[in-house]
């Protein structure tokens, strides 16, 4: 009987430290500004963005809709959260986000509330999700990757030893088990985001 009360007592603890570790312990406002519990997606594939419908970056919708259309009958979901921190090309009302999205890129995946990613009013969603997969770098190989150091740089010659957000389309994947399994800044190929959904996928 000891021994039935301990291993049920560590199976609580461990299901306790994976719950905290996970992203289903979240609760985010759609577009609407309906709460909706990240737990809803358990058992899926996710990836994460925070997005802006002005920026260099935002023909990536495109590329993020085919991806969607491509995998999401095999669990794959995109999670769209828009973010009006980066030189605010965020602007505009959650309709306006919704017309522009599905007017100009015709998306399907779920928009979600406005937020900051980084900062005291950062969403406690991201200040989880970049504890998770800091910043690790630019591809400086890479002439975009060159450009975003170079601005970045100007403005604080410490901006890589920070995990922040560094701009609009950094990409958090998680895992069928809610784990954050890697982060793709927004200068990255789509293609290497794609090999790595197939991948999550097949796990």
């Amino acid at each position: 009987m000891k021994n039935a009360i301990i291993t049920f007592f560590l199976a609580l603890c461990a299901f306790t430290v994976q719950a905290q570790s996970s992203i289903y312990r979240f609760t985010m406002n759609d577009e609407n500004g309906k709460p909706i519990s990240l737990a809803k997606y358990k058992g899926q594939v996710l990836l994460i963005v925070n997005t802006a419908t002005r920026c260099g970056f935002t023909p990536q919708y495109e590329q993020l809709e085919l991806i969607y259309e491509k995998y999401h009958a095999q669990g794959l979901e995109i999670l769209d959260f828009p973010c009006n921190q980066f030189g605010q090309q965020a602007p505009g009302s959650m309709r306006d986000i919704r017309n522009f999205c599905t007017g100009e890129y015709v998306t399907r995946f779920p928009l979600f509330e406005k937020i900051d990613v980084n900062g005291d009013q950062a969403a406690p969603l991201f200040t989880f999700l970049k504890s998770q997969q800091p910043f690790r770098g630019f591809d400086l190989s890479d002439k975009r990757g060159q450009r975003m150091d170079n601005m970045l740089r100007r403005q604080d010659a410490d901006y890589d030893k920070k995990s922040d957000i560094k701009w609009n389309f950094t990409k958090f994947l998680v895992d069928r088990r809610g784990n954050v399994i890697a982060r793709f800044e927004p200068t990255e190929s789509m293609q290497a985001v794609e090999a790595a959904i197939e991948k999550a996928l097949l796990q």
